[in-house]
């Protein structure tokens, strides 16, 4: 079913003008259509291959920034799609985007956090999307992200140039819908990331599905509060997921005080204070899950797979099969990974 439909004769004037100009339109129906862009395959800046998949570096002018008022200028946004993807029949693209925290770049993030890894091991069929937020800065500007409709106006883009030759090309089989209809949106944050993706909640523009934050609730709790209520009693993929890990100090505060928040407004928390203590299947039908762990701040995104369970547990649609559910019903195993 459509979210986002544009008049239809203001869209088909729109597409008429773009196709004479060579440009690219992205996702009409469900995405707004990206600017003209008749260079889009030029953004295609990197392809990095793997066993596990392709990383495309890419040069958005939908990115966070560079952003009026703003001080930093990398337009890059990272793109990991795993090797087992293939386009669904029905050409949508499911999205899972993780904003980095503070001291440090997108590059960097995908790589520590073993993003990669974890989405190909969860066996989603959904790609993995790095915005760079600020370079190596001790802060996390939404830059254009905080921009009514920003949220959008970047997953059209980044649809219209994943449909261009060269990233067709690049990706082979596992090459997304060529007009591709926004599927199942997730967002990820590490750290600092949490003031982005609160940004991306308030005036993204778009369905954002489900959230998983990385011992991030450092602020925003109203707006995740918010979001989730906006999700609270409707049925199928109308619901709001919230995953929320988190170690001592002042984001557990934060957490305890949410989870107080949604639960007097009538949903219903799970909170797990030893690992492993939840089962998967909880893990599965739980619409607002607080996670203690006692890991340190830098390894709570993979330590103990903490982004791959996510994904497991989440309403996207999985390629290939898995065991991951085997035993659903007892506290579940805690798989440590090496960060090396």
């Amino acid at each position: 079913m459509s979210r986002f439909v544009a008049p239809a004769f203001g869209r088909r004037i729109f597409l008429q003008a773009l196709g004479a100009a060579g440009g690219v339109v992205a996702a009409p129906g469900l995405w707004d259509p990206a600017p003209a862009l008749a260079r889009s395959d030029s953004k295609v800046k990197g392809v990095e291959r793997s066993e596990i998949g392709v990383t495309l570096t890419l040069e958005l002018t939908q990115a966070p920034f560079p952003c009026d008022g703003g001080a930093y200028r990398d337009a890059t946004v990272m793109v990991f799609v795993p090797a087992h993807y293939r386009a669904p029949e029905d050409d949508t693209l499911d999205l899972v985007m993780h904003f980095h925290g503070h001291n440090t770049t997108a590059a960097r993030a995908i790589a520590a956090h073993k993003l990669r890894e974890q989405l190909h091991e969860s066996k989603q069929n959904a790609v993995l999307v790095l915005p760079q937020g600020a370079v190596n800065a001790p802060e996390s500007p939404p830059g254009k992200l905080g921009h009514q409709g920003g949220l959008r106006r970047l997953c059209g883009e980044l649809a219209a140039v994943l449909a261009t030759p060269s990233a067709r090309r690049a990706l082979g089989d596992s090459a997304v819908p060529r007009r591709a209809k926004l599927g199942t949106l997730c967002l990820s944050a590490h750290s600092g990331g949490y003031n982005v993706a609160a940004a991306c909640l308030r005036l993204g523009g778009c369905e954002v599905n489900e959230v998983y934050l990385f011992d991030a609730l450092y602020g925003e709790v109203d707006a995740f509060r918010a979001w989730v209520l906006e999700g609270k009693g409707k049925p199928g993929r109308g619901r709001h997921k919230l995953v929320s890990h988190f170690v001592a100090g002042d984001v557990r505060r934060l957490n305890l005080e949410l989870k107080r928040a949604l639960e007097a407004e009538g949903v219903a928390c799970l909170h797990e204070r030893r690992p492993g203590e939840l089962t998967r299947k909880q893990l599965l039908g739980g619409r607002a899950i607080f996670i203690e762990t006692p890991l340190a701040h830098g390894a709570v995104t993979f330590e103990q797979n903490a982004f791959r369970d996510c994904l497991f547990a989440s309403g996207l649609r999985r390629q290939l099969r898995s065991g991951w559910f085997n035993r659903k019903d007892e506290p579940r195993q805690i798989d440590v990974r090496s960060s090396s």
